[in-house]
């Protein structure tokens, strides 16, 4: 096993520690050097903490919860939208795109996580991974928060200007719309991306176990980006959604009231299609803001946790303990998001649980009857011939 010298310098009641080789010591009269060998796991534990988290085990085992959840539901969302002609609708296309964002996030980003809970260093991956890692998670953050954004502008158009939206809002603008969100957020993605890379540790030559993926350029680069990325990707999106549906909820709320009127006057056919054309409505506008409010508060942690680790810079263990704590519920939140919205749409939405159920049951039926074609008795081949 490796060993190497871990050097106490002490000069009155001040004490530096350096890694350093025997032969290079200096003394001098007013200080004096204490040496002890140790393991490089001993002085790479103290420079870059334990290598595996000890919250490992629950954490992994909610992740994978929310792994099994979220890819099944997702690609139940995708499959459903992408069969049934009649729920591709510029609003369902969001959706869509929505799942396909939360897709990537936990087919490609939750297995780099687990993997860094369970050993936090050496990187074990090229740098061209570590910038990987670090593009998809900026590139679905800012494409999950504008798809969110512009499904609620479409719903606000729908509601308020519900004559506009047969020829204004329509799949082909949907698309449009859509493949402008995907780029704005490829393109907003590489700054971040490229103040990060592999990290080593010099002792005093660079030791390979001790890659990281981490922060490479200064701090203050660093800084500025998350403070415009978190006021231009959270926090606007956020007040501007909320004034969104504040608006749709008082339409909404004078509507249900004029309904209510004419429904008096009208009766028969006239009185049951307003009254089951404005519940559809009601029930829609419900499932988008569930959708919404959802999002926002899974993703509060997740930004409150960049803030902290960007603009502390004297840690103590206290602050640490803090900033761990809430490291560990912004990650189970983020990934959370990315499952949870397909129980919303089967939840609240009459149209997807139908079809949902109607998608799962034809699978079930199809393996059962290849089942059921399968003969009791098997004709075994005549052996190959020696």
């Amino acid at each position: 096993m490796a060993l190497t010298c871990l050097c106490v310098s002490v000069n009155g009641s001040d004490q530096e520690y350096e890694v350093c080789n025997s032969t290079t010591l200096n003394f001098t009269g007013n200080e004096s050097w204490h040496c002890h060998l140790q393991t490089m796991d001993e002085v790479l534990f103290k420079l870059l903490g334990p290598r595996r988290s000890p919250f490992f085990f629950p954490v992994t085992f909610i992740y994978i919860l929310i792994f099994l959840t979220g890819v099944f539901g997702n690609l139940l969302t995708c499959t459903v939208i992408t069969k049934d002609r009649k729920m591709r609708t510029p609003t369902n296309l969001y959706l869509f795109s929505l799942a396909i964002s939360d897709l990537l996030v936990l087919l490609f980003g939750m297995p780099l996580e687990i993997y860094d809970l369970w050993q936090n260093y050496p990187f074990p991956f090229a740098e061209s991974i570590c910038c990987f890692k670090i593009f998809l998670f900026e590139t679905v953050c800012f494409a999950s928060v504008l798809n969110v954004t512009v499904l609620s502008v479409e719903r606000y158009i729908a509601v308020i200007h519900p004559l506009k939206t047969r020829y204004a809002i329509t799949n082909k603008h949907a698309q449009r719309v859509i493949a402008g969100v995907w780029a704005l957020s490829l393109l907003c993605a590489i700054p971040n991306t490229s103040l990060h890379g592999l990290q080593y540790q010099y002792l005093p030559e660079k030791v390979q176990e001790s890659a990281t993926c981490n922060l490479l350029k200064p701090k203050w680069m660093y800084n500025l980006v998350i403070q415009i990325t978190t006021l231009l990707f959270y926090c606007v999106p956020m007040m501007m959604i909320s004034v969104l549906y504040l608006m749709i909820g008082l339409t909404l709320g004078r509507g249900q009231k004029q309904r209510k009127d004419k429904l008096g006057i009208h009766h028969g056919s006239d009185s049951w299609n307003i009254h089951m054309a404005g519940r559809r409505r009601r029930q829609v506008t419900k499932m988008h803001f569930v959708v919404v409010l959802v999002f926002a508060i899974c993703w509060a942690p997740f930004h409150i946790d960049r803030l902290l680790w960007s603009f502390i810079t004297s840690w103590t263990d206290h602050m640490y303990n803090i900033f761990e704590f809430v490291h560990i519920i912004s990650g189970v939140l983020f990934y959370l998001s990315s499952a949870v919205n397909p129980i919303i749409y089967n939840l609240l939405s009459s149209r997807f649980r139908e079809r949902f159920q109607a998608l799962v049951c034809s699978r079930l039926s199809t393996g059962s009857s290849r089942k059921d074609s399968t003969p009791f008795y098997i004709i075994p081949r005549d052996p190959a011939p020696h």
